[in-house]
């Protein structure tokens, strides 16, 4: 089965476009490496929770949105080479600096379990 890297992150709300051209200037580094797809999702109904939630976890500021994207690989195996490329492949520095502050970034690297469709 297919291998998630996931990410939640905060962006300044009046940056959406920006961020979106960020993203769809990535998509075809991470496709060179092998990603088989990758989806972006702007928040819409991010409620802020008691104990946790989406806006705690990545410390949501005034002005700012949650976005939720992950990345299908197919494989853990090809989802870490990507992530050693960045290293090595000077492609990822000429991206430029991201339109968030990774630092409060959460992500991480899910085995798929179930897979319904339709």
């Amino acid at each position: 089965m297919s291998y998630i890297s996931g990410f939640v992150a905060a962006v300044k709300t009046d940056r959406k476009d920006e961020y979106v051209g960020f993203a769809r200037k990535a998509w075809p580094l991470f496709k060179k490496h092998g990603a088989v797809r990758m989806v972006e999702n702007w928040g819409g109904d991010v409620p802020d929770g008691e104990i946790t939630s989406f806006p705690m976890a990545v410390k949501l500021g005034e002005g700012e949105t949650v976005v939720f994207s992950w990345i299908e690989w197919p494989d853990k195996t090809t989802s870490d080479a990507c992530n050693a490329s960045m290293q090595t492949d000077p492609a990822w520095e000429a991206m430029g600096e991201m339109p968030f502050d990774g630092k409060r970034m959460i992500f991480g690297g899910f085995e798929t379990l179930l897979d319904m469709q339709g």
